[in-house]
């Protein structure tokens, strides 16, 4: 059974950083695109970034290119998202993804339960 788990979470100040991590185990996570994703309320689940199977390939959403890092330790089978210069508008459940290379929700079968970032201005 795949799981995702997702952590670093939490309360910061606009400006500050965050740095989340999606732990997988239960498939192997070095033959699959991993993928984070938020979801702000009252909106849709929005495309954050994605790396390919090595990490020789990113894509980002164009908003959030010059703010946010994705990178992944296979050994580790896990993958991070480094946040900087946060503002209140990055406030959303983020959610960790693992399935085929793709901009679109729907291009990934596994999902983590989410972690919570909010950003206090």
């Amino acid at each position: 059974q795949v799981q995702l788990v997702e952590s670093g979470g939490g309360l910061v100040q606009a400006g500050g950083s965050l740095r989340l991590s999606c732990v997988s185990s239960g498939l192997t996570f070095s033959t699959n695109t991993m993928g984070w994703f938020r979801q702000a309320p009252g909106k849709g689940r929005e495309f954050v970034a994605s790396i390919s199977l090595r990490g020789g390939s990113t894509s980002y959403a164009d908003s959030l290119k010059d703010r946010f890092t994705i990178s992944r330790e296979n050994a580790k089978t896990t993958v991070y998202l480094e946040m900087n210069s946060l503002k209140p508008e990055d406030t959303a459940v983020y959610y960790c993804a693992q399935g085929n290379w793709g901009t679109s929700p729907y291009r990934y079968s596994y999902w983590g339960q989410g972690t919570q970032v909010t950003v206090s201005s």
